[in-house]
């Protein structure tokens, strides 16, 4: 088997944990029971939504999305005894799936991933911890959250994200 056929093959499905939208910059963040992703904009509700006269571009930075399975790792090198996730002011909470492996390693093969019945989603790269994060959790927390932070990702198509929403791979699109 290939390495590009290996990259292109998940055991399992993954699950939205929770959904954080963060209203406006400095504002404590809201943990919410679903979201409406728009393509071009982000999450309705979360500060990084474009307005939509804009007229802007997608970016690769509509969502943000973290590694549930990573919490409790990064609460014991932060010294705390939990962490709630929306200390790490991301907008998904994923399970079941590594969000590093979901983006392609080749340039000529997207990867789009189904989230819930509606939004197809693409995984653009490492979201990685800034210093709201590292003031947030404390010292030593910027250097935890390394290799950590996340991964961001495009709304390739809208619609309704839920808690407890299966994430999939939903296709893969190859490129000459």
């Amino acid at each position: 088997m290939t390495l590009r056929k290996l990259c292109q093959q998940f055991s399992s499905e993954g699950r939205i944990e929770a959904i954080i939208l963060r209203p406006a910059r400095g504002e404590p963040t809201v943990l919410v029971d679903e979201a409406l992703a728009e393509p071009g904009r982000g999450l309705i509700g979360d500060r990084r939504a474009k307005s939509a006269r804009s007229g802007r571009q997608s970016s690769k930075r509509e969502l943000t999305l973290f590694q549930a399975e990573h919490l409790p790792i990064v609460a014991a090198w932060c010294g705390l005894t939990e962490l709630e996730p929306t200390r790490l002011r991301r907008n998904l909470v994923v399970s079941g799936l590594n969000l590093i492996g979901m983006r392609s390693p080749f340039p000529d093969a997207l990867l789009e991933w189904a989230v819930g019945d509606e939004v197809i989603i693409q995984i653009t790269g490492p979201c990685d911890p800034c210093s709201k994060m590292a003031a947030e959790l404390g010292v030593g927390s910027y250097n935890a959250l390394r290799g950590h932070g996340g991964m961001t990702a495009r709304i390739l198509a809208g619609g309704l994200i839920r808690v407890g929403d299966r994430m999939r791979l939903n296709a893969i699109r190859h490129f000459e």
